[in-house]
């Protein structure tokens, strides 16, 4: 994996928690503003907005970078649509991201054909 793809899935790792947050609260601002006087929905829709879209634009170039399968990349697109599944795409990039810096390493030492 080169720089500009670990940089890449690293940023779509980066906000993909944050957004996962941002989706909660505005869930949970919007109850609230069923139930209570409190009205923070125009202001949290504004944050989780602008964080989904960044997360769309670093999942389209990690896709684009990575060279990631219709499934790889439908999977993490889902994960960015559901409540708590920032949480999980951010796990699995990691995990992801660890795996090509070891091979690289690997490679490098030539301990491996990785």
């Amino acid at each position: 994996m080169d720089l500009k793809t670990a940089s890449a899935i690293r940023r779509l790792r980066l906000v993909s928690a944050p957004e996962a947050v941002s989706f909660l609260v505005l869930l949970l601002c919007s109850v609230l503003k069923r139930t209570t006087d409190f009205n923070a929905v125009p202001v949290m829709g504004a944050v989780h907005g602008v964080l989904f879209i960044l997360y769309v634009l670093f999942w389209l170039d990690a896709w684009n970078r990575a060279k990631w399968s219709l499934s790889t990349a439908a999977l993490y697109f889902v994960l960015s649509v559901l409540p708590t599944g920032g949480f999980f795409a951010e796990r699995k990039l990691r995990r992801e991201s660890e795996a090509a810096v070891m091979a690289a390493r690997a490679r490098r030492e030539g301990v491996v054909n990785a």
